[in-house]
């Protein structure tokens, strides 16, 4: 059984200026399998966060159904957890008292919560700074924040759109290099949005490229590479640049473009 299935999903949305229906995505397919990381790459505007929210629940499909662990969705999943570009920490909660917040919603004990809240806070590197309120930690901080949040209610799929593009390259490496160890270590499902070509090669099983809006796949390109568990170390194999340069080419990425990257 796959853990998250999109099966022909299509989604409109009224255009209020123009009085039209603007279509987003369009005839989507995707199967994801326990375990797995995807990642979708795509334009901006193409869909692919439209996708997340449906995966999510927190938008319906105009067209096609999405399947969690064989269930359809009909609206928010609790084994379903969301990361976004923006941590979404509260201010005025410690950082303890925010990566809790879900157990807290779902009425788990307090002494639970904490002990939870506590284990994953050393395992992102934030042990001593449970009493610490989101504006005494930095970016990077805030988003490892973020992830034990994100992993204290145990979610079946992990959706996550752009984790880290707000981040400098070396926080956003070493965020990867956790982040690909705990869905490892803790056997999770994840559909990943990026703009960054080398992320999605370094943290993925399979990618999918979608095309410019009304998105749809137009390639699954499988990683057929080792270390899925290690990013910093698959980033030095010799078969990502020719990964990279056919996303480009799918991409239609110019030479002006390619420039730019490096």
């Amino acid at each position: 059984m796959m853990e998250i299935e999109f099966r022909n999903v299509g989604k409109s949305f009224p255009d209020k200026q123009s009085g039209s229906v603007r279509e987003a995505v369009a005839n989507v397919s995707i199967s994801i399998a326990k375990g797995e990381v995807v990642s979708l790459i795509g334009p901006s505007g193409c869909g692919k966060s439209t996708l997340l929210n449906m995966g999510s629940g927190l938008y319906s499909p105009t067209v096609g159904e999405v399947y969690v662990n064989g269930k359809q969705v009909k609206g928010p999943v609790r084994e379903v957890a969301f990361m976004l570009q923006k941590d979404l920490l509260m201010q005025w909660r410690t950082i303890e008292d925010n990566v809790a917040l879900g157990l807290e919603i779902a009425g788990t004990p307090r002494a639970q919560r904490k002990r939870v809240a506590g284990e994953l806070l050393e395992r992102c590197h934030l042990k001593g700074y449970e009493k610490h309120y989101p504006h005494q930690l930095s970016g990077g901080m805030r988003q490892r924040a973020a992830l034990a949040r994100t992993l204290a209610v145990d979610p079946q799929v992990m959706l996550l759109d752009e984790p880290f593009s707000a981040l400098d390259a070396q926080t956003k490496m070493v965020l990867q290099q956790d982040l690909a160890q705990m869905l490892a270590e803790h056997k999770k499902t994840a559909l990943f949005i990026t703009h960054d070509l080398v992320e999605a090669i370094a943290l993925s099983d399979r990618l999918f490229v979608m095309s410019e809006r009304p998105g749809t796949i137009i390639e699954e390109i499988i990683v057929d590479l080792p270390l899925r568990d290690n990013p910093l170390e698959r980033r030095k194999l010799p078969q990502i640049g020719p990964l990279q340069g056919r996303l480009m080419d799918l991409l239609k990425i110019g030479k002006e473009d390619k420039a730019a990257l490096h």
